[in-house]
C-alpha cells in the first residue's frame, strides 16, 4: 500500500508538471503569433509612413529637413513609439523619428543593422528606411520567459510551503504519537515490576527460578528503554558527550545476539579510530542503529554480513552501515526516509524515518543512503559533529 501512495505522488508531480509544459507551449505559441502580427503591422506602418511622407514632400517640393505641413504631424502619430531612421544612396542619415533629444544616431543606426531586421528599400534622400521594434513590442516578445519565471517562481513557492506545512504536521503527529505511546507503556512495565516483585516474595529460591526472573527483568528494562526513547521523540534530548566506539560496541553485541546464526558482524576494533567523540543521547542514538541493523537483517533474510565503519574528518564523525542484502533500487534512496514507505509485509514503515528525525533534528547530522546495488548490498552513512 505504501508503494501505490508513493507512486500516486509521484503521478502527481508528472501530471503538473506535464499541465505546466502544456500550459507554457500554449501561451508562448500565442504570444509569438501576436508577436509576429504586430511584426508585421509595424513594418506596414513604417512603409506607409515612408512613402507617405515622399508623396507630400514631391507635391511641396520643400526642403526635406523641416516640417512640411500640419499634416506631417498627424502623419508621425502612423510611427507612434517605433524608432525609424532614413538614409540617402551615400548611406547619410537624412531624418530619424521616435529617438530622444542627444541620442546619437549613428550608434543607433549601427544598433539597428546589427539587429537583423532587413530595412526597407526606398529611393532619394530615404534610399535605405531602418527601423527596431517598438517598446511594446519588445516587451511582448519577451512575455513567455516572464511568464515561465512568474510560474517557476510559484511552483517553487508552492512547493516550500506545501513542504513546510506537512512537515509541520507531521511533526506534530510524530510529538503526539511518541507521548501518548510513551504513556500508554508506563503503566504495564510499572504493573509488570510490581508483578516481578511479587514473584521474588513468593516464589521459593532456586536456580530456574532466579533465570526466569532475570529474564523477565531485562525485557522489562528494554520495554523501560522503549518507553524512554519515545518520551524523548516528544521533547529535546538531552546531548552528552561519548566515546563513539563504546555505544556502537553496545548496540553490536546486543543486535548479533540477537541475529541469526549465519548473519555476521564485523566491526573494527576501538585501537583502529582512537577516541572519538560526539555528542549524543546515547538511547535515541542506539535506536537508530538497531533500527539500520534490522533493515539489513531483513534485507539480508537471515544470511549475509554486516560491516560497521567509523571514518574521521576534521570537524566530523562519519559511521558506515553496509549490507549484503537485496538491496534499493535507483531512485528510492531519499523515499525510504519517507514516513509510511516500507517493502516488507508487516510493519508501519516508520523506523528510517525516525531515524532521520532523530539525527538530522536532535543531533544536526545527516543521514543518507550512501549506495546500493539490487542484490549486492546497502550502505547507509551517518555523519554527525565531531565532539571536541
Amino acid at each position: 500500500m505504501a508503494k501505490d501512495i508513493y507512486r500516486r505522488k509521484n503521478l502527481w508531480k508528472v501530471y503538473l508538471a506535464v499541465a505546466a509544459i502544456l500550459l507554457l507551449t500554449v501561451s508562448t505559441i500565442y504570444t509569438n503569433f501576436l508577436a509576429k502580427r504586430l511584426a508585421e503591422g509595424e513594418r506596414d506602418k513604417v512603409k506607409i509612413f515612408v512613402n507617405t511622407l515622399k508623396v507630400l514632400r514631391d507635391t511641396s517640393k520643400e526642403s526635406l529637413n523641416r516640417d512640411i505641413s500640419p499634416e506631417t504631424e498627424n502623419l508621425r502619430l502612423v510611427l507612434r513609439d517605433i524608432p525609424v531612421i532614413l538614409v540617402d544612396e551615400s548611406n547619410k542619415i537624412t531624418e530619424s523619428y521616435n529617438f530622444s533629444p542627444g541620442t546619437n544616431l549613428e550608434k543607433a543606426l549601427a544598433k539597428m543593422k546589427k539587429g537583423g531586421l532587413p530595412p526597407i528599400e526606398g529611393e532619394g534622400y530615404a534610399a535605405k528606411i531602418y527601423y527596431s521594434y517598438s517598446r511594446t513590442l519588445t516587451l511582448l516578445t519577451y512575455f513567455p520567459y516572464l511568464q515561465i519565471l512568474l510560474l517557476l517562481l510559484f511552483f517553487v513557492l508552492a512547493i516550500v510551503g506545501m513542504s513546510a506545512v506537512r512537515k509541520a504536521e507531521q511533526n506534530k503527529v510524530w510529538v503526539g504519537m511518541a507521548k501518548e505511546t510513551a504513556h500508554q507503556l508506563g503503566t504495564p512495565i510499572s504493573a509488570i515490576m510490581g508483578w516481578i516483585e511479587h514473584l521474588k516474595s513468593i516464589l521459593p529460591p532456586s536456580e530456574d527460578n532466579q533465570m526466569v526472573l532475570d529474564e523477565l527483568q531485562k525485557d522489562v528494562n528494554r520495554l523501560d528503554l522503549v518507553a524512554d526513547r519515545f518520551s524523548k521523540i516528544g521533547s529535546e534530548p538531552e546531548l552528552r558527550v561519548l566515546p563513539v566506539h563504546d555505544v556502537l560496541t553496545e548496540v553490536v553485541q546486543y543486535m548479533s545476539k540477537r541475529a541469526p546464526k549465519r548473519v555476521s558482524f564485523e566491526f573494527k576494533e576501538r585501537d583502529t579510530f582512537g577516541n572519538l567523540s560526539v555528542r549524543i543521547n546515547k538511547h535515541l542514538f542506539a535506536w537508530v542503529i538497531e533500527n539500520l541493523f534490522r533493515n539489513a537483517l531483513d534485507a539480508m533474510q537471515g544470511r549475509g554480513k554486516i560491516t560497521l565503519r567509523v571514518h574521521e574528518e576534521p570537524n566530523s564523525v562519519t559511521i558506515d552501515i553496509s549490507d549484503t542484502g537485496q538491496g534499493i533500487p535507483p531512485g528510492k534512496f531519499k523515499t525510504v526516509f519517507e514516513p509510511g514507505y516500507s517493502t516488507k509485509k508487516r510493519g508501519w514503515g516508520l523506523g528510517l524515518s525516525l531515524a532521520k528525525r532523530i539525527i538530522e533534528d536532535h543531533h544536526k547530522g545527516k543521514i543518507f543512503v550512501k549506495e546500493s546495488k539490487v542484490d549486492r548490498g546497502t550502505t547507509f552513512s551517518i555523519i554527525l559533529p565531531k565532539a571536541h
